[in-house]
Parts: C-alpha cells; structure tokens; sequence
C-alpha cells in the first residue's frame, strides 16, 4: 500500500473517529463502539477509504502511553498496598486459571499446542485502556471496584514481560532459564533507575516548571516524562505501555499530579481514541461472519469465563458480592497487551490466520460490549446484593473525596484573596470544605494547615469529580478568569443539579450566563465595590443606617437588573 504520509492518515482517523463517536453517543453508547466501528470502515477489509496500519498503529501506540501514563497517575502505591492481596494473589491466580482454561478450548477447537498456548496468554490479560475508558466516562475511576480493577489490571500487564520471555523460548526452542534470567534482570536494573527518578527527582522538577505559572511548559513537560520514560523503558526490553504506566505511578505519589491528569486528559482521550479505532481496522467482518460460532466461543472465554472467574476469586478474598461483580465485569475484556501476544505468535511463526483472526476478532468483540456489561453492572449488583444480604461494613458505592474520607459541605474553587476569606469565614464556624487550587505553594499552604486540597486546574472535569459535588451542600467558585467560571459551573450543574452555587461574574455576559445555568448568588465584583464605596460615603454624610441599607438595597436591585 502506498504511504499515504502521517498527517493524512491522521487526518483521516480523527475524521472518522469524531463522526463514529459522535453517532454512538447520540444513540446513547460508549464512544469507543463508534471508534471501533470507524475503524472497521477505514480498515482494509472493508470498500472506501483505507488508513495505513503502520502510521495509525504508531499513533495508536502514542495514545496506549498517554493513557497507561495517565492510569498510573490515578493510582497511587499505597492504593496498589491497600487491593494487593486481591490484585496480587488472585490475579495471578487469574492469569494461570485462564492460560489453562484458553488451552484446553483451543485444542478442543483443533488449534495446534502452540497456538493453543498463545491463545491462554491472549485471553489472561484485560485491558487496562478499555478499563479507563469505560470508568472515566461512568465517573468511576476512584470507586473501589475501580481502585481494585486498575490494580488487577497491573499485575496482568507485568504478567506480560514473562509471557513474552516464557513463550519467544518455547516457540523458539531454545534455553528458558537465560533469557529469562536476562528479561529480569533487564527490569530490575530499568526499576532501580526509574524508582529514585520518580519518587524524588520527577516529582521536584514538576514543581518548579509550576512554580512558573506557564500551562504550555508544564503540558510540554509532563508529554516529554511519559514519551521518555516509555522510550528508556523499550531500552531496557520492556514494552512502551508498561513503562509509561510505572512513571505515572511513581509521579502519582506527588501532590502535582492531580494537575498532571488535568492536563493531559484532552490529549490522552484524543489518542485514546485512535487506539481504539486501530483495533477496529484490524477486524474483518468476513472472518466475522464466516466463524461467528469460533468467535462467539472466543468471546465467552474473555468475557463470561474471564469476568465470572474474577469476579468468584475477588469474592473469595473477602471484597462485597456486588463489588466483586463489578470487579469481574470491569476485567471481561483484551485488548493492548493481548494484541502484543498474538502478534509475537505471528511473528514467530507459530500462530497462523485462523487463529490470530480469532484473537483479534474476540478482543474486538469483547471491547464492544464491555460498555454496554458496565452500564448493566450495577443494577445487577444491587439485585444480588439484595438477594445474599447486604456485607456488613461494605464500603459505599460512590468513592470517597479528598476531604479526609468524608464529603466536604462546602467546594472553593480557587483560593485567591476572595476564596481565603471565605474559608477563613467557613473555619471559625467549623464548616468542613475542600479547595481546588492551581498554585502548589497554596496548596502546599493549605496541606499543611490540613485543609483538604486538589492541586490542579478547577475546571477540569476530572478534578471536580474527585471534589465529591456530588454530596457537597455549596460550591464557591472564586476564579478570575470568566472562561474557566463558565466550564467550572457548567460541569457542577451535570455532577449535582440541586447542588448551590456561589459565583463571583465580572460582566453581564457572566451574570446572564450564571442565571442561566440556575446559580443560587451571584456575585459582580464592579457591583459590589460600587455598593460599598457608596454606603461609606453615605454614613460619613450622617444617613442613618436604616435609610443606608435601604439606598444600598435599591442600587443593587437597579444594577442587577432585579
């Protein structure tokens, strides 16, 4: 096929990933369904535009680290100690049930030893990219179910560097003991130098590119950490996606990454998407159509033997029955990881068409209905939690904020010289509030006073979900900037509409915008300064305070237009 160049192939994902899931959310389903079907119709198997699968496979790549980056932020260490019995043990145990259970049916199917064996590798691992997506567009990344899935997840995608070591030596014939010794050997050294790097030194230079207040630099900069440290990780044998995970990690343990998130969250899901429209151009629906019985066999074993399986082990060590459900559909899915295994089977000569078909047919399939299982999960949950008897001390179903564990009663969004008064006011009254804030040195400020703090852009979706509007009483949004006000207010009006909102407008455009939007007080600050100067000067002129407060009251009415 003739290149066609990157930015035309670029140009044409995009293109096709917008109409495709444009059209899915507008019949009320999960953008990757549209993305996966964009990518059927510009894949090769299909009649009209063709997008070459080397450029759009080398954006798909970009987006996998940009994701995994992004997931590793999200999740800190001491969450990944908190699930790593359940992630740890059962996950392993997971991985080797279902390499097994993926042999046995595919030597039923009459596939050879070899194939067979890839096939039990490729149906083990779920994907963490799908398991991202599908949470953040349900705003259930920091539900337990989601803390638990990311670190199960994990343990399958490090899984992965001993699967491709264990299975290169079987197919190849040749010494396991030293090309395993030698694959671990590689992590461990690659480990030992992202470890000080990401606890200490990544943390700090993050901090000072903030201090300079610029958002092209510290965007710039969080790319560069996440494509270098994917880079430096191939170096050392591992894959790209893993080594963008592990420094989202390490950075996660640092009070500049909620920021990180905020920023990189437009790029992330525009690269996502192209991910996932480079798994629907690897589908072909003839195959499809032709083996529907192998592929629904493929896809129950991902999806049904999978996510039951998972579900029963994180059971067994003692989660919920409803969170162990949804534990079990948020894993019953394949995707990155497991294309990285089918395709070492082709390239190592060992996994013919059928069966890569197979595979790429039933982690397609898997990821299509993975929206609409998350979607049905918790009404299925709370049916058979009403069936067995609610767990004592099972954890709620909403996440917890960052207010120490509980709700705040009141949201600030920016803690300027007008958002530090109001929470001086809300502190000597005992009120508990959490403040959103960009500058890390209030924040740093506020962490050491213990008030409760989000480090990171107020009118990112992401932050304000983590701030727990939903169960806040107030939201008090005190930035300057009008843009951010209108972003910050629209989102809270999706997170709670009963939720009251005390905003500061700086034009009649934002004053018009704020009463459209259902704002309970409206605050203009021109307004306000005219309203004060003139009741000082009429108080200084001998007006009684009754008159005074009765002039003041008028010119707000006038000025307000109420």
């Amino acid at each position: 096929m003739p290149d066609t160049g990157l930015l035309v192939n670029l140009a044409l994902v995009l293109v096709a990933a917008a109409v495709g899931g444009a059209i899915a959310v507008r019949l009320g389903q999960s953008a990757i369904v549209g993305y996966i079907a964009a990518g059927v119709l510009i894949g090769p198997y299909t009649p009209g535009p063709v997008g070459e699968e080397q450029a759009v496979g080398a954006l798909a790549d970009i987006g996998v680290i940009f994701l995994l980056f992004a997931i590793g932020l999200q999740l800190s260490l001491r969450d990944l100690l908190r699930v790593g019995r359940v992630a740890i043990v059962g996950g392993t145990i997971q991985i080797l049930a279902l390499i097994a259970i993926g042999y046995a049916v595919a030597i039923a199917l009459g596939f050879t030893p070899l194939e067979s064996l890839f096939f039990g590798a490729f149906v083990s691992n779920s994907s963490s990219t799908v398991l991202a997506k599908v949470l953040a567009e349900r705003g259930e990344e920091d539900a337990e179910h989601g803390h638990v899935g990311f670190a199960w997840s994990t343990v399958q995608d490090l899984s992965t560097v001993l699967l491709v070591v264990v299975l290169s030596g079987i197919s190849a014939g040749g010494e396991l003991g030293p090309d395993l010794a030698l694959a671990i050997g590689k992590a461990v050294l690659f480990l030992a130098l992202v470890l000080p790097l990401g606890l200490r030194v990544m943390p700090f230079l993050f901090e000072r590119v903030a201090l300079l207040r610029s958002r092209e630099v510290f965007i710039m900069a969080a790319v560069a950490i996440a494509l270098g440290t994917a880079w430096a990780s191939e170096q050392f044998g591992l894959s790209l996606a893993l080594g963008a995970f592990l420094a989202g990690l390490l950075i996660g343990e640092s009070d500049i990454s909620h920021q990180i998130i905020g920023e990189l969250t437009p790029l992330r899901d525009v690269f996502a998407g192209l991910f996932f429209v480079s798994i629907g151009m690897l589908v072909n629906p003839a195959f499809l159509v032709a083996s529907l019985p192998l592929v629904l066999v493929g896809l129950a074993v991902v999806v049904v033997v999978k996510g039951g399986l998972s579900a029963l082990i994180a059971r067994a060590f003692g989660l919920p029955a409803r969170i162990a459900l949804l534990v079990g559909v948020a894993l019953a899915q394949s995707a990155e990881f497991s294309f990285v295994l089918a395709r070492l089977g082709v390239s190592l000569g060992v996994v013919g068409q059928p069966m890569f078909s197979l595979m790429l047919s039933a982690a397609g399939a898997s990821i299509l209905v993975a929206p609409w299982l998350h979607r049905l999960a918790p009404g299925a949950g709370r049916a058979l939690e009403a069936r067995l008897g609610a767990d004592p001390g099972a954890p709620p179903a909403a996440a917890q904020s960052d207010a120490g564990g509980r709700a705040p009663q009141v949201v600030i969004c920016g803690y300027g010289r007008v958002g530090r008064v109001i929470g001086d006011a809300l502190e000597r009254r005992g009120f508990s509030y959490l403040v959103l804030e960009l500058d890390p040195r209030v924040c740093r400020r506020l962490r050491e006073r213990g008030v409760p703090v989000i480090q990171g852009a107020a009118e990112n979706s992401h932050n304000l979900r983590r701030a727990g509007l939903d169960r806040a009483r107030v939201l008090v949004v005190a930035v300057p900037d009008p843009l951010a006000l209108r972003q910050i207010v629209h989102q809270a009006r999706r997170e709670n509409k009963r939720l009251v909102i005390v905003a500061r407008a700086r034009s009649s455009d934002d004053r018009e915008f704020l009463q459209r939007e259902g704002v309970g007080e409206i605050v203009s600050a021109e307004i306000e300064l005219a309203v004060e100067m003139a009741r000082f000067t009429l108080a200084r002129l001998g007006v009684s305070a009754a008159e005074t407060q009765a002039i003041v009251a008028g010119l707000r009415r006038r000025a307000t237009g109420g």
